[in-house]
């Protein structure tokens, strides 16, 4: 899988804009991983970033248990946080859009202070005033984008800010998935709570990479089963453990935030957060309750609900997921 960014990315795009309307923080990893065992630099063995977003190295045999970040689910029992998956190829989006040309919505004023009270967008920000999701089970783009600066958020094209995208997430480059475009703006999906949180991301002015990625990760609760897709094709599906009835894994779609390499690995060599958080535990292990995807070392665990709301995975399948690019959709659904 060395092609995990496609070079298609003008059609893509094009694509993408006929959609109707669906709608730098330093990695603690101590307190992040909290029960999931110290993690390293998640940059540790990972591809440098040049086109695209980063991806995990090549996993040893997985086995181990994992968390992913946070609460109900990262730190410690099974929640994801950190690392990076890319490869493929970027484009830069961006020079300034000139404001005379038809249609084009630029960016509303935000003074200093105001800059000051905006909550960042990461997985351990909350972004009230950001809108939600308006279709949280429709089929994502697969264009992802990447600030290579801080940027600013808006609650819709020209509207108020709402939250700062940083260029990093849990020690990886920040790539987030788009779910919608218009003239100038993309929205995005946030890593924040509220889950199911977007905003709105100005184009105009250089600073951010768009890509497209084919991948597709499918978690289907019912069953048990998660599935990777390529383009629609099926590269693997598993049988995997989940959230327990008092600390379910939440539904819709989501995506690959980051990924974690513990050290000393103890539950799981690879630890991936997601964009989205458990909706029982506002806390876990020192973390935020950030729902993520690992190994476990135990595989009689795997087609029960037993975790505090990650999704356990078999060593083939955490291996195949080190190959997905971040900012890959994740759709899951009950």
């Amino acid at each position: 899988m060395n092609d995990h960014f496609r070079f298609n990315w003008p059609r893509c795009r094009a694509a993408a804009k006929a959609i109707a309307v669906m709608p730098v923080i330093t990695l603690a990893v101590a307190v992040l991983a909290a029960g999931c065992g110290t993690a390293s630099h998640p940059h540790a063995a990972v591809l440098p970033h040049t086109t695209g977003p980063p991806r995990a190295a090549p996993q040893p045999t997985a086995t181990g248990s994992a968390h992913a970040t946070g609460s109900a689910h990262a730190t410690g029992s099974d929640h994801a946080t950190g690392s990076d998956h890319a490869t493929g190829s970027a484009h830069a989006t961006g020079a300034a859009q000139p404001a005379a040309q038809t249609g084009l919505v630029q960016t509303a004023h935000v003074s200093e202070t105001q800059m000051a009270r905006l909550p960042l967008a990461t997985t351990y920000g909350t972004t009230p005033t950001a809108p939600q999701d308006p279709a949280p089970f429709a089929a994502e783009t697969g264009i992802v984008l990447h600030p290579s600066t801080t940027r600013m958020v808006y609650a819709r094209p020209g509207g108020p800010a709402v939250a700062e995208l940083p260029a990093t997430e849990l020690g990886s480059p920040t790539w987030v998935p788009v779910i919608q475009s218009q003239s100038n703006w993309d929205r995005i999906l946030l890593p924040t709570r509220p889950d199911r949180s977007t905003g709105w991301v100005y184009l105009g002015g250089g600073g951010l990479q768009t890509a497209y990625t084919p991948y597709l990760i499918e978690i289907n609760l019912a069953t048990y089963r998660l599935t990777i897709l390529d383009a629609g094709r099926s590269l693997g599906t598993w049988t995997v453990a989940q959230g327990a009835p008092g600390t379910p894994t939440p539904t819709g779609r989501t995506f690959v935030l980051a990924s974690l390499l513990p050290k000393p690995v103890t539950y799981s060599p690879l630890i991936l957060p997601l964009g989205t958080h458990s909706n029982t535990l506002s806390t876990y292990g020192g973390g935020p309750g950030t729902v993520g995807l690992h190994g476990w070392p135990d595989p009689s665990v795997f087609g029960h609900a037993v975790s505090h709301g990650c999704v356990r995975v078999p060593a083939a399948a955490l291996r195949a997921l080190s190959q997905v690019p971040l900012g890959t959709a994740v759709m899951i659904t009950g």
